[in-house]
């Protein structure tokens, strides 16, 4: 879960038995270093469940978490800046070989590559002007 207000992600336990989630743990958005205003906005897993993205407002980036398959526990591995002010929302391409971050007060949106292996994300010179993006939608058919 992202919690927006105060920068963080709770993840939980699901008990099949009982239909209940029990917290897991919570674990920072940002680097302990930034000291600055912050909001969060888009939480998305990728579709081959390793890796875990959320949209930093304020940091101006995407955290990247590696998600342990057994234990479901979160770590991170580091921020990518989004080159642009409040990433309202972000998106994975549909072959989970892209990342495409809308900066809603940059009025662009900018493309990243993902690593298959390790969930990090580099820039790929692409960037679409568009006023005030805040939402992206692929279309599949």
């Amino acid at each position: 879960v992202n919690n927006e207000l105060d920068s963080t992600v709770t993840t939980y336990r699901w008990d099949g038995t009982r239909g209940s989630l029990a917290p897991l743990e919570v674990v920072a958005t940002l680097p302990t270093s930034f000291t600055g205003n912050n909001t969060t906005a888009e939480i998305a897993v990728a579709p081959s469940g390793r890796c875990l993205y959320v949209s930093n407002r304020g940091h101006d980036s995407i955290a990247i978490f590696a998600v342990d398959p057994t234990s479901g526990r979160l770590t991170s591995s580091g921020w990518e800046p989004t080159q642009g002010p409040t990433p309202r929302f972000f998106a994975i391409d549909p072959p989970a070989r892209l990342l495409y971050a809308a900066n809603q007060q940059g009025d662009t949106i900018v493309t990243f590559r993902i690593d298959p292996a390790r969930g990090t994300l580099a820039p790929t010179g692409q960037v679409i002007r568009s006023a005030s993006p805040a939402c992206i939608v692929f279309s599949t058919g």
